[in-house]
C-alpha cells in the first residue's frame, strides 16, 4: 500500500512509536517526507537563552534515528531471558508482585554493540579527587574524605571493611579509588574494561544517586550521595533496598549521620546480641566524636535538607524529590498530568502486553504524555520530561529502556546536566538486579 493511501496516525509527526507494524499501517507527516503545516505554540517566555531552546525528542534524536534504528518495544526474543518481564514491584505494585515476580538473581546485561574496549582509557589522575571525578563524573564532598579517615583509624589495614563485621556495611564505589583497588586492573572478571559509571550502581539508582556504602545482607541495602545537579555537592545521603523497591530514604546530609542511623537501628534490633550492642555503643561514641570534630551534624533532617525540601517540585516514584530551576514566572516545571497510581497502572499495561499490537495500543496514553512533554520543552518547562523519565526508570523494565533513555538524555541536556545523560546511557545498557555490581 502506498504511503499516501495509509490512514494518518493520530499523533502525526509527534508519534513516538517505532513498531514496524505501526509504521507500516499509518502515515506520519514529515517523517514520510510529506509537508503538512503544524500549529505553533505561543511561548510563555521569550527571553530564554538559545541553548536547548525549541528542542523536542524528534529534534534531539532525529540524526541518531537515521544512523541507528531503535525500537521502544523489546520483545522476549530480543532480550536475554528474564529481562523482558523485568518490571518494578515497588510499594504501589505489591498487590501484583507475586504474579509478575522476576526470577532470582541478576538481570541479564544489555550491552551496546559498540566495541568501546578498542578505545584506550585516559590515564588516572595522580590527584585522588580528580581521579574520582574522572571516573564517576562527580566530585565527592568533604565528609566523604573525613569518613574515610575515620574508617582508617578503625581498621588501618582494610578501611573499606571497618564496619563490615559489626554494622554489616562495606565501603564501595568511589571509596575503592581511595583504597587503590582500581590500580593495575585492566579488565574485570567479565573480561571487560571497568566502567566506573556502573561500579556498584544498583538497579534503581537514578543518575543523581551515587552508591558509596553497601550492606552485606541480601536485601541489597546501600547508602549513596544524592545530588540534584552533577556540578553541585550532594544535597543528602539516601538509602535504598533495591531488592524491595525504588524508594530512597533520606539519611541526613553526610555519611556520619547515615551510618550513625544504621548503628542505631542495629542497637534497637532484637537480633543483636548483648556483646555486639556493647561494641556498637563504643563505635557510636567514636563516630560521634569524629563527626563533632569535623563539624558534621548527625541530624537526619538537617537545616540544609529542610531548605532543599522547599525547592522540590515533585516527589517522583523514588520519593526523594526532583529539583529543577524555576524562575519568577514559574517557568521551568509543569507537573505530569497523571497521578502516580495512574502512571503505574499505565506502565503495567504496557509491560504486561503479550503482543506488539497490544503493546502499541497500550502505549497510546504514554505517547500522549510524551507529546505534552514536547510542548513543555518548547516552553522551557524542562522538569516535566525529567519527572516522567525518572518515573519510568524507577518503574523498571527493558520495555521502557529506549523511552527512558531518550526522555532523560534530552531532559539532562536541556537542564545542562550532561553528566547524568552519560550515566543513564551506560546504566540502561547494563542494568542488573543483583548485588554483584563491582566493576573491578
Amino acid at each position: 500500500m502506498a504511503s499516501n493511501e495509509k490512514p494518518l496516525c493520530k499523533f502525526g509527526e509527534k508519534c513516538y512509536r517505532k513498531n514496524p507494524q505501526h509504521l507500516k499501517q499509518f502515515r506520519h507527516p514529515k517523517r514520510d517526507n510529506e509537508e503538512e503545516d503544524q500549529p505553533k505554540l505561543k511561548k510563555r517566555k521569550t527571553d530564554t537563552t538559545t541553548k536547548g531552546k525549541g528542542k523536542t525528542l524528534d529534534d534531539f534524536f532525529g540524526k541518531k534515528k537515521e544512523e541507528k534504528h531503535v525500537e521502544h518495544e523489546v520483545s522476549d526474543e530480543e532480550v536475554d531471558s528474564g529481562e523482558a518481564s523485568d518490571v518494578d514491584h515497588s510499594e504501589a505494585n505489591k498487590e501484583t508482585a507475586e504474579e509478575n515476580k522476576d526470577s532470582p538473581g541478576e538481570s541479564p546485561r544489555v550491552e551496546s554493540d559498540d566495541d568501546e574496549d578498542d578505545i584506550e582509557p585516559p590515564e588516572s589522575p595522580v590527584d585522588v579527587r580528580e581521579n574520582i571525578k574522572q571516573k564517576f563524573l562527580v566530585e565527592m564532598p568533604e565528609d566523604f574524605y573525613q569518613f574515610w579517615d575515620f574508617c582508617k583509624s578503625e581498621k588501618p589495614d582494610s578501611p573499606t571493611d571497618a564496619l563490615k563485621d559489626l554494622v554489616g556495611l562495606q565501603l564501595v564505589g568511589p571509596f575503592d579509588i581511595l583504597a587503590g583497588k582500581h590500580k593495575g586492573v585492566k579488565t574485570n572478571r567479565h573480561g571487560k574494561r571497568p566502567n566506573f559509571l556502573l561500579h556498584w550502581r544498583y538497579y534503581y539508582d537514578p543518575p543523581e544517586f551515587q552508591t558509596v556504602v553497601r550492606g552485606t545482607a541480601d536485601n541489597q541495602f546501600h547508602l549513596g550521595y544524592f545530588r540534584d545537579d552533577p556540578k553541585e555537592m550532594p544535597a543528602l545521603v539516601g538509602a535504598n533496598s533495591a531488592k524491595t523497591d525504588c524508594i530512597i530514604s533520606v539519611k541526613g546530609d553526610n555519611l556520619f549521620a547515615a551510618v550513625s542511623s544504621c548503628i542505631d537501628d542495629k542497637l534497637k534490633s532484637k537480633e543483636t546480641s548483648a556483646g555486639s550492642k556493647t561494641k556498637l555503643k563504643e563505635l557510636s561514641e567514636r563516630l560521634q566524636t569524629c563527626a563533632k570534630k569535623n563539624k558534621q551534624t548527625l541530624e537526619l533532617k538537617s537545616k540544609h535538607i529542610k531548605e532543599r525540601e522547599k525547592k522540590v517540585v515533585c516527589k517522583s516514584f523514588h520519593k526523594c524529590g526532583i529539583v529543577v530551576p524555576v524562575d519568577e514566572n514559574e517557568v521551568g516545571y509543569r507537573e505530569v498530568p497523571e497521578t502516580p497510581a495512574d502512571l503505574k497502572k499505565m506502565f503495567k499495561k504496557i509491560a504486561d502486553s503479550k503482543t506488539d499490537a497490544e503493546r502499541d495500543k497500550n502505549f497510546e496514553p504514554l505517547q500522549e504524555l510524551i507529546t505534552l512533554i514536547q510542548f513543555a520543552n518548547d516552553e522551557c518547562d524542562y522538569g516535566e520530561g525529567l519527572e516522567l523519565g525518572i518515573d519510568l526508570f524507577c518503574y523498571g523494565g527493558a520495555t521502557f529502556h529506549s523511552t527512558i533513555g531518550q526522555l532523560l538524555s534530552l531532559a539532562y541536556m536541556l537542564l545542562n546536566r550532561p553528566e547524568y545523560g552519560q550515566i543513564v546511557e551506560a546504566h540502561l545498557k547494563n542494568r542488573r538486579r543483583g548485588d554483584d555490581l563491582s566493576q573491578l
